[in-house]
């Protein structure tokens, strides 16, 4: 059904007769030419930009040229000389870096299908992942090398920093510096990469604990690079950007800016190896940085030590911050414009099954409608639906977000139980949030559904956790839910049974956990119990957890 066919309501976007609600954005055009790659569709914007990416502890820098070259040596090299060909997993495990994106670019440009993990994830947890997608190949570091090792004994690696002869291993087959530095050959199999192709592969943790391959096409990603070129409106007369990258690369949230989007756009991107606050702020005032995409436990830290901040560096560059992952109180919002007057700040919402997109405010005016998560994305249709009976329901009126558009994601890798279940035949995904859409088209996430933790924009799930606890001798039952934190957001706290005769102690359980997860997941308080409240049918009440622990702050 076209849209301008049938009558929505132009101030909420929502259609009566059929219950949807569409997006106030202008549409954007997407190509219409079905065999075309991420990589291609990003090299062929025009911009005027020069400097691509910049070390922001070495100065080092990748012009566009120096990026385009580099995919081709590397693209090239991965089909001549390790036979990489269309539909093979390639695995990046590697912290930002100038190079993750040539990495990613190479890969997605032979239809080889790239899936990313977090450096801090251990060697276990890794290798659930590589069981899961099974990867042909990885690329990694050195200092990261022993967690493939102890991950997959036999998977071939390419070395990012190096020489791969300096290492006496047979599983090293190459490093990426000697692939940047190959000149390309006519032998490569260049195979047809149409949109619907899978191009990336990342992992999303869901309710059950075990976390899921999300697999998104080159067409979602490019309708993710245009929504993000049409949100802020890049054109010759704004001149080049300059982007400092905080978050993880890795993550939806990285790869949608900093490693596709924004590359697209002609900007410059400072890249931090890792975050830490005082090597963010030197890098603002050094590249004079002008956008600054953050967490809202980064945003909080500019606003409690804002006069220190203002005295040690000079931030007259940036214009602009771009907060995601939870949002913005009226507090923090007025407390930001309050000591930065002269930024402005906005926010988004996304996930990773929608490719990073799904609503954002793009003014302040905007952002000062507190504690929305924006207007839906340009191209996006959302849904609020009643959980328990199933009834499509109007403006202002609460329930589970469902969206669909351009950037919902293929479905889940070897997963059809999961993806039929968040997916329906209609291409409408199940958020798992808990929302409602105003009066004027404003989305505010509630409550969530999956029960995720976040913890400095991380995603913890509790089931992974309660899972693990429950492997304990000494453990008889067990939840975990989110405790609130001014400096992290959220952080995991345990609710724990013990077995009758047990002194298992509250350092004893996070000690346990701690050796066996990433630190973002790690058990920050324990609680002991002598039951768990569940309902009827064996589920966990956390809201009745989450209210016991909150009653005494």
């Amino acid at each position: 059904m076209a849209q301008d066919s049938i009558p929505i309501d132009p101030k909420s976007g929502f259609c009566k007769s059929n219950s949807i609600f569409y997006s106030k954005r202008n549409p954007i055009p997407l190509p219409r030419n079905e065999s075309l790659d991420i990589a291609t569709f990003i090299s062929s914007k025009a911009h005027s930009g020069k400097i691509a990416y910049i070390d922001s502890s070495t100065g080092n820098y990748l012009t566009f040229s120096d990026v385009w070259r580099a995919v081709d040596s590397v693209s090239n090299s991965l089909s001549v000389d390790l036979g990489i060909r269309k539909g093979d997993v390639i695995l990046l495990l590697s912290p930002n870096s100038i190079f993750f994106p040539v990495i990613c670019l190479s890969v997605m440009s032979l239809g080889a299908i790239i899936t990313t993990t977090n450096p801090l994830n251990t060697s276990q947890e890794i290798g659930k992942q590589i069981a899961d997608s099974k990867p042909v190949l990885a690329f990694t570091t050195q200092s990261l090398l022993p967690k493939i090792s102890a991950a997959a004994a036999n998977l071939p690696i390419v070395l990012i920093g190096g020489e791969s002869n300096k290492f006496k291993s047979d599983r090293i087959v190459s490093s990426l510096e000697e692939m940047m530095k190959k000149e390309p050959s006519q032998r490569r199999v260049k195979e047809r990469v149409n949109q619907d192709d899978t191009a990336t592969l990342l992992y999303s943790s869901g309710t059950t604990g075990a976390s899921k391959g999300v697999v998104s096409s080159h067409g979602n990603l490019i309708a993710m690079v245009q929504t993000v070129l049409n949100r802020f409106r890049y054109n010759e007369e704004a001149g080049v950007q300059t982007y400092v990258c905080t978050v993880p690369m890795f993550h939806i949230y990285g790869l949608c800016a900093f490693a596709s989007g924004l590359l697209a756009s002609g900007s410059t991107i400072i890249v931090l190896s890792k975050f830490e606050l005082d090597e963010m702020l030197s890098s603002i005032e050094k590249y004079k940085a002008t956008y600054l995409p953050l967490v809202p436990p980064i945003l909080i830290a500019l606003i409690n030590s804002a006069d220190k901040i203002r005295a040690k560096y000079n931030l007259g560059s940036l214009q602009t911050v771009l907060s995601g992952g939870a949002p913005l109180s009226k507090e923090v919002i007025e407390g930001f414009v309050g000591r930065y007057p002269n930024v402005t700040i906005l926010q988004g919402y996304g996930l990773t099954e929608t490719t990073g997109i799904g609503a954002s405010t793009d003014t302040l005016e905007e952002s000062r409608r507190y504690g929305t998560a924006g207007l839906l994305s340009t191209s996006l249709e959302a849904k609020i639906v009643d959980p328990d009976t199933g009834e499509n329901l109007s403006a202002n009126r609460t329930g589970e977000l469902w969206l669909r558009g351009p950037t919902v994601m293929k479905g889940y890798f070897s997963n059809p139980g999961a993806t039929t279940s968040t997916l329906n035949s209609e291409g409408w995904l199940r958020t798992g949030d808990i929302c409602y859409i105003d009066e004027d088209g404003y989305v505010f996430v509630v409550d969530r559904l999956k029960e995720l933790i976040k913890y400095k924009g991380y995603q913890v799930p509790p089931a992974e956790l309660e899972a693990l606890l429950l492997s304990h001798p000494e453990i008889a039952d067990a939840a975990v839910i989110p405790f609130p934190d001014k400096e992290v957001g959220q952080y995991p706290m345990a609710y724990v049974v013990r077995k009758a005769g047990s002194d298992f102690s509250e350092s004893a359980v996070m000690d346990f956990v701690a050796k066996q997860v990433a630190p973002y997941k790690r058990i920050r308080r324990v609680a002991f119990v002598s039951a768990i409240p569940k309902n009827p049918s064996g589920k966990i009440l956390r809201k009745d957890l989450i209210k016991l622990a909150t009653s005494k702050l």
